[in-house]
């Protein structure tokens, strides 16, 4: 599993959408490999590096926002919003149900 940020990664805490995927992630029980990409989408003077750095995800998901969740089966899930919901919905460790 693959973590498509930006180079903020988990830094800025919940106010940047990077930090919201990964923590998502990690509440989940996930361990995934964290790739930072160049550019920023609200600083200007990066947008060349963002075109540029990004053709990986381009190429995977059609459009270069971050963050992007690549799963091991090959699927991605993009934007920290879906990737929220994705982890929710599928914690890596689910407890048994029932006792002994």
């Amino acid at each position: 599993m693959i973590l498509y940020t930006c180079g903020q990664k988990k830094s800025l805490g919940s106010a940047h959408a990077c930090a919201r995927a990964a923590k998502a992630l990690d509440q989940a029980g996930y361990e995934y490999e964290i790739r930072d990409l160049p550019g920023y989408k609200f600083v200007p003077w990066t947008w060349g590096q963002r075109r540029r750095g990004r053709e990986e995800i381009r190429e995977l998901t059609g459009q270069i926002n971050l963050p992007v969740l690549v799963l091991d089966e090959g699927q991605t899930v993009i934007g920290s919003g879906k990737i929220v919901e994705w982890a929710k919905a599928h914690p890596a460790y689910q407890p048994e149900v029932g006792g002994g």
